[in-house]
């Protein structure tokens, strides 16, 4: 590789790196990212399995896994949150771990007028990239997430949560 073509490669990366540092600041002012003190006692089964099975922090799995019980919340009867919030040890916990967003935010709009599992999917995306994830990590989440509840709260309660992004 010639030195030129080293140099303009260099130029690229620095680039990228302080365009993702900007991108990463306007997200911050656009939501709020709560600190997670001591997430893995934040129901330590399903965030131990996340954590393992999808390489992350965490942090990250109590926040996103978080978020998707809050859709969960929003898209369910109420009686049928319940039993999902049953089958899961630390479930406030786990929804205080996710990023709650501003008011102001045009991404939580949009999702609100976006149908079915496109509307639930972009919901999730300011929540997972604030948290460093990509949007299509809530799809990784998901079968995780309701095998866990298959396990602790039985098959009907695994299909609710399942049924969410649908």
């Amino acid at each position: 590789m010639s030195s030129m073509m080293r140099k303009a490669a260099l130029v690229a990366c620095v680039f990228t790196y302080f365009g993702a540092i900007r991108a990463q600041q306007a997200q911050a002012q656009v939501w709020d990212v709560p600190q997670i003190k001591n997430a893995k006692t934040i129901s330590p089964e399903l965030v131990g399995n996340l954590t393992k099975k999808l390489s992350i922090t965490p942090e990250q799995a109590a926040g996103g896994s978080g978020a998707i019980f809050g859709l969960a919340k929003t898209k369910l009867k109420p009686e049928d949150f319940a039993k999902v919030a049953g089958a899961v040890p630390g479930m406030d916990g786990l929804l205080n771990a996710a990023p709650k967003p501003k008011s102001d935010d045009p991404m939580a709009a949009l999702a609100d007028m976006l149908p079915g599992k496109v509307g639930g999917i972009a919901s999730l995306a300011g929540s997972f990239k604030s948290l460093g994830l990509s949007p299509s990590m809530a799809m990784k989440f998901l079968p995780i997430m309701t095998k866990f509840v298959d396990i602790k709260g039985g098959a009907e309660v695994g299909k609710l949560l399942s049924g969410v992004l649908k």
